[in-house]
């Protein structure tokens, strides 16, 4: 079902802008409720308030349980990364479990690759799931697909580098849908969506649409090969079995090791070959469509970026991580330059939150000091479903979370620019092909967008689905060495510790503390605590856009201009034969007379 959306706003003929409340409630593609309250001036969200809806207090549900159940208890915050949640929880458990992480960096190794294995499933079904089935049909319209030429499909398809299917039996397909009035999966959306100007927001070719729509139903498969690799090692999926404080209980055997290998390099193909150059495609068609207006410039934040780090690395230091933890920022001057993350500097405050301000007066705490005393009061509730919250009242069960009093964005953007600060090779080459494509080298800021997120993310599938290949190559040759053990105890079960790792959407923090293995104390910052954060008690937005800014503007001050558009990985260069000009044309440097719009075709072509 699409997202309800609730507006006061005046409903205005195509040119002009609305003014008033526009409301999305529930916002549903999301673990959880939201809802999302915008003030309208002259078209432009001028304020808003991000409200999470729903209670469910898992810090106080792992209280006096056994540390090694909150591993597996903790995965049922999320249905699609409960790996990392298993994994941070676990961190939190071994490090609680001696002085100095001595248990935790004494993990076995063929432990340690076997989590990251998992991890990395979980992270490839995540990203494909978000940018196929969550996100695309934002831009992908399967209704206009019914207009496609199945052979200028087949040569589209060729030109931007992405794989074939039975294109002709799709269309057949939709029609029968369309026919019935049964849209099945595709049902529920909002394909008949107009902008300002009165003309449809979808953009893409038909062609290009239904190529879409091949590998929308494609990406339903390659989630399941994902989820097989977690329940070859974690015995089921979601919510796993196999990780514990002191490794993993999952003992490959030959055929286990065969089986993964086997659906990595297959991931890895698929994402190769298919996903990146999607993306390629619907981007480049959006911005030669829509130019610097389009909506894939919108989105831009504060400019502060933090990760904890994920996938471990021999040495069991963050900064160290396949994918490594740092700060960094392109707005506050502390931050330009990496630096390692410091958990004293995290704090939340509950002043705009359903908190009991008699235990919880909103100070600021340190998560190891953080209290979880929920209360709502009916005063709370809004008279009007269509009424903003009241000033000063508070309107979320969410907490304000912040690094060194600054609010922060997590998630795969924020993991490729510390990664990219890092010097990760991999990812410096990736960013570096991105930037200088859209002409402007070195300028990271541009990434701070839709654009730049919807980017980062699947980058970041391409350099995961890569690694997980190797890390599989790794732990086979380890298993031959006679390096076999994956799961050590301790005899310590007194203590504290803080597990922080990532999960798909960003910086992931477990907190426990234990005396003779019980927990005492637990606490969490999932990554939507940073990125829907409440005014904190200086009354400053989670991830609000500099002062005196808005969105765009942190975008437009770099000037992108529209370049063929085209991006070179370090592990595959994408390419077009260089004969008479296709839609793709923008996609690629390589033609004689680079089109600047996907309208430019040849005569005969029915693209619309």
């Amino acid at each position: 079902m699409p997202d309800a959306v609730t507006t006061s706003a005046e409903v205005t003929t195509p040119g002009r802008r609305p003014n008033g409340a526009s409301i999305v409630d529930p916002v549903n593609r999301i673990e959880g409720h939201l809802r999302l309250d915008m003030e309208v001036t002259d078209g432009f969200v001028t304020k808003t308030w991000v409200s999470a809806g729903l209670f469910r207090g898992m810090e106080l549900v792992l209280e006096k349980r056994k540390s090694a159940d909150a591993a597996i208890i903790a995965q049922r915050i999320c249905g699609v990364c409960p790996v990392s949640h298993a994994h941070a929880s676990c961190i939190a458990a071994e490090k609680s479990y001696g002085a100095n992480d001595t248990f935790y960096k004494s993990l076995p190794n063929a432990g340690r690759i076997l989590r990251n294995i998992i991890e990395g499933a979980q992270f490839l079904h995540s990203h494909i799931l978000w940018f196929y089935n969550l996100a695309a049909l934002d831009y992908v319209n399967p209704l206009n697909a019914l207009n496609a030429d199945v052979t200028e499909t087949v040569n589209l398809a060729d030109a931007a580098g992405t794989s074939q299917a039975d294109f002709g039996a799709l269309k057949k397909r939709l029609a029968g849908f369309a026919q019935n009035g049964q849209l099945s999966i595709f049902a529920g959306n909002w394909f008949d969506a107009k902008n300002h100007d009165g003309e449809s927001a979808y953009k893409l070719p038909a062609e290009l649409d239904l190529i879409g729509t091949a590998h929308y139903l494609e990406a339903l498969e390659m989630q399941a090969v994902s989820s097989e690799i977690s329940g070859i090692i974690g015995g089921k999926m979601p919510h796993i079995m196999s990780s514990l404080p002191g490794g993993t209980t999952f003992v490959p055997t030959e055929l286990n090791l065969d089986d993964i290998l086997f659906r990595a390099k297959a991931l890895q193909s698929w994402v190769a070959n298919t996903m990146i150059p999607d993306t390629l495609a619907i981007a480049g068609a959006y911005l030669a469509a829509e130019g610097e207006q389009s909506d894939f410039f919108y989105g831009g934040n504060a400019g502060n970026y933090i990760a904890w780090g994920v996938f471990e690395s021999p040495n069991f230091v963050p900064k160290d991580r396949y994918l490594p933890g740092g700060v960094w920022s392109y707005n506050e001057s502390k931050y330009k330059q990496v630096q390692d993350w410091d958990e004293t500097l995290i704090t939340e405050t509950t002043v705009n939150s359903f908190y009991d301000k008699n235990i919880d007066d909103g100070t600021p705490r340190n998560p190891r000091d953080g209290i979880t005393a929920p209360l709502y009061k009916d005063e709370y509730a809004l008279a009007d479903i269509r009424d903003h919250p009241k000033d000063g009242a508070p309107y979320t069960w969410d907490k304000s979370a912040r690094y060194d009093g600054l609010p922060f964005e997590a998630g795969a953007l924020s993991r490729l620019l510390v990664a990219y600060n890092r010097n990760v090779p991999e990812i410096v080459q990736g960013i570096n092909g991105v930037l200088d494509t859209l002409g402007v080298p070195g300028q990271v800021g541009v990434l701070n967008s839709t654009l730049g997120r919807t980017g980062a993310r699947n980058v970041e599938t391409l350099y995961v689905a890569n690694k997980m290949v190797e890390w599989t190559m790794e732990l086979i040759e380890a298993i031959k060495g006679g390096d076999s053990t994956t799961f050590i105890t301790s005899n310590e079960h007194t203590g504290e510790g803080a597990g922080m790792w990532e999960a798909p959407r960003g910086a992931l923090y477990h907190y426990m503390k234990i005396t003779n293995d019980v927990i005492d104390k637990y606490q969490i910052i999932i990554p939507t605590t940073w990125n829907i954060s409440p005014r904190d008690q200086n009354g400053v937005q989670g991830s609000s856009p500099p002062p005196g800014t808005s969105p765009r503007a942190t975008r437009m001050a770099c000037r992108v201009p529209l370049r063929p558009l085209l991006w070179v990985f370090p592990w595959k260069t994408l390419t077009s034969p260089s004969t008479h000009c296709a839609p793709c044309t923008a996609l690629t440097p390589v033609w004689p007379a680079p089109c600047t719009s996907l309208n430019q075709r040849p005569a005969k072509s029915s693209l619309r």
